[in-house]
């Protein structure tokens, strides 16, 4: 049995796949800030049997919260003598242009816990000047009196060579062996000085946060007798060991959305959908990701915290290329300055949550306004709801605004957060060259397929996939996960005359390394899969286009197909290329994945059940451009394969609700997934 849990803001799910492909899915309330708690709580919940467990997958906030939240340990810095002030100086690009009131983010390492040391690397990995070891001993010293947990050692051109980071290190362990320590060569080999150093500093940051957390997570799993492989998400899609994890939480950072964008190219793969748009709605955010033939995009260009007004902190990993908004079943409705509707960012969250809850909760959302409409059920909570308070919120906030109904006020918050939603898909699809027609829409989330339908439909996008346990489906991708690594190293060399002895001597370098790695966590050579990919950019460019190449020897002859491909797609993204124009390669990336054996899905099993049988009621829902409609509702977990519904339809899971409009058709496939045909 396979078993993966995702931490939530308001809850932590549970997936099991036993040996037979048969799916098994549970709840319970997260436990901040004993998260392992709460995951201990949900193993209780599902009723799984410990000791069958073969393979147990963990995803977690834990390492964004500690960000976001500044509850990480006090964090000093070693650089390179004159590089102090590379946190501070930052980029000059900053995103509110015309604010003249704009301030940078402050760094996570104040000034005065940032210090200098002489050394000094050339860009071609050549020393230019000896480590100081005297001035090294001087900081750690002041370290230890001003009480720093961790040290971040990030030096110039040491993604070249990182001789006199491995030096300082092993000082710092010999002099210092209780503190936590991280070198810009263990988590990135890629160029950018703030970027890096950004990166170094954010890992050193929740080092000791993500080892305690890891520790505590194992030794509840042991008290439990649970002697499986563990492994935990990371964010470029793939699974770590617990051990790794300790070592460069910051891959965690994404670590529990991008589960669900892999699980929609993998199910995508299996029903024979290759180009996937993976769409999440949770109670706080959306999000959104496209997979262009099978293949999951991820980008080292992520960033924290980044908004229209503030820059955020880069993270120079490899993350799952995902848009965020803060639109989701939690989102407040308000009224803005100029008198217009808005629907979130801000959000009601799990506590005091929507009105609809119950718990205190005073501001309409996207929640309670469904409500109102008929596409959620009062019954499908887990306490009474007050209709005339939702009501009555709505009424007084919104409705009494724009002197119209509550019913339209309620539909009017549900068209904004739709609005918010569909831009959102626009910058993942239209924006960067691709047609949505040519893709299936993956929804999942506990709103993802309330919302969908109606999505596609304006974006025109011809299906909809809802997967088996779509509010847990994140947890289910986790399970089709790999053990993953990535090999970034910037290599800047002309295409035009290169050495393809260096070339491919670099390549199989970084093939070695992944080789050595995988057998320290005991992974046999045979199940190592290679990908391979250039940054490649015109020369005078600053950004690059990532292209795929061949594994093997590289040659003249299967380089040129490497630069029309690069052509091509710089077309895609840019509506231009410069076919004459002389190219560069700007980073080799290597992807060794850990094949991991997994389990096939289970086909649903045939009830005998009617449609009749599966109908809970009748009840009227409220439809954009066609008024209130007597809509049937149905239970999901009645329906057989192959069952067809007209719309428009609403169909009923735990913690979950799709909502199909009129002209649209859902059927029930083999594997139990809705197949929404929009009618486009």
């Amino acid at each position: 049995m396979r078993v993966a849990t995702d931490i939530g803001g308001t809850f932590t799910d549970l997936v099991f796949v036993d040996q037979q492909g048969k799916i098994g899915v549970a709840k319970s309330h997260t436990t901040p800030p004993n998260f392992e708690k709460g995951v201990l709580d949900v193993i209780s919940v599902s009723g799984i049997n410990t000791d069958q467990l073969e393979t147990f997958i963990h995803g977690t906030t834990v390492i964004i919260n500690a960000l976001t939240e500044r509850k990480g340990v006090k964090t000093g810095l070693i650089t390179t003598k004159g590089f102090r002030d590379v946190l501070e100086i930052a980029r000059g690009n900053r995103p509110d242009l015309f604010n003249i009131h704009y301030e940078k983010p402050l760094p996570f390492v104040p000034r005065y816990l940032r210090q200098e040391v002489e050394e000094r690397m050339n860009y071609k990995g050549e020393v230019v000047q000896a480590l100081h070891k005297e001035r090294l001993k001087e900081i750690i010293e002041y370290f230890k009196k001003e009480k720093v947990e961790a040290i971040a050692v990030s030096f110039l051109h040491s993604y070249s060579n990182p001789v006199h980071e491995i030096e300082t290190v092993e000082y710092i362990k010999e002099l210092w062996p209780e503190v936590a320590v991280t070198a810009s060569h263990e988590v990135t080999r890629e160029w950018r000085e703030y970027e890096r150093t950004s990166t170094t500093v954010l890992n050193s940051y929740v080092k000791p946060i993500a080892s305690s957390y890891v520790d505590r997570l194992e030794n509840k799993l042991k008290e439990v007798g649970n002697k499986s492989n563990k492994y935990i998400m990371q964010s470029n899609g793939g699974t770590t060991t617990f051990e790794q994890s300790k070592q460069t939480p910051i891959n965690m950072v994404e670590s529990g959305p991008v589960a669900g964008i892999y699980g929609s190219a993998i199910l995508g793969n299996i029903l024979g959908e290759k180009n996937i748009i993976a769409f999440d709605i949770g109670g706080t955010t959306a999000k959104c990701s496209l997979i262009d033939n099978g293949e999951v995009k991820v980008t080292t260009e992520y960033n924290i915290e980044r908004t229209d007004r503030t820059a955020g902190y880069p993270i120079k990993v490899p993350v799952v290329d995902i848009v965020e908004i803060g639109n989701g079943g939690g989102s407040i409705a308000w009224i803005d300055e100029g008198g217009s509707l808005r629907v979130g960012p801000q959000s009601a969250g799990a506590l005091p949550g929507p009105i609809a809850y119950g718990k205190g909760g005073t501001e309409p959302t996207t929640t309670d306004a469904n409500l109102v409409v008929g596409r959620l059920s009062p019954k499908n909570f887990d306490s009474e709801v007050d209709m005339e308070k939702v009501k009555k919120a709505i009424g007084e906030k919104i409705a009494k605004h724009f002197d119209t109904s509550v019913d339209e006020a309620a539909l009017g918050i549900i068209r904004i957060a739709n609005s918010n939603m569909l831009n959102a898909l626009k910058l993942i699809s239209v924006r960067k060259g691709y047609d949505p027609r040519d893709f299936a829409l993956v929804a999942f989330g506990g709103g993802g397929s309330m919302h969908a339908p109606a999505l596609a439909k304006e974006l025109g996008v011809r299906k909809v996939i809802v997967p088996v346990a779509t509010s847990v489906f994140s947890a289910w991708g986790m399970l089709m996960t790999d053990l993953r690594h990535d090999y970034i190293q910037t290599f800047i060399r002309r295409v035009e005359g290169i050495d393809f002895d260096e070339l491919n001597k670099t390549l199989g370098n970084q093939e070695a390394s992944a080789i050595d790695q995988y057998k320290k966590e005991g992974v046999k050579e045979e199940s190592i899969l290679f990908s391979r990919f250039v940054d490649l950019r015109y020369v005078g460019q600053e950004h690059t286009v990532k292209v795929p190449v061949p594994n093997g020897q590289i040659s003249n002859a299967n380089m040129k197909q490497v630069i029309r491909k690069f052509h091509e797609a710089h077309e895609q993204l840019y509506t231009f290329k410069l076919e004459e124009s002389p190219t560069e390669i700007v980073n080799l990336h290597l992807i060794a994945l850990g094949s991991v054996k997994k389990p096939e899905l289970a086909k649903l099993e045939n009830v005998g059940g009617t449609l009749q049988g599966a109908l809970i009621e009748v009840r009227p829902v409220l439809f954009e451009e066609h008024g209130w409609i007597d809509t049937n509702v149905y239970n999901r977990n009645k329906l057989s394969p192959n069952a067809v519904m007209e719309g428009p339809v609403i169909v009923e899971e735990q913690s979950a609700s799709t909502v199909v409009y009129p002209g649209q058709t859902v059927t029930v496939d083999a594997y139990g997934n809705l197949i929404i045909e929009t009618g486009v």
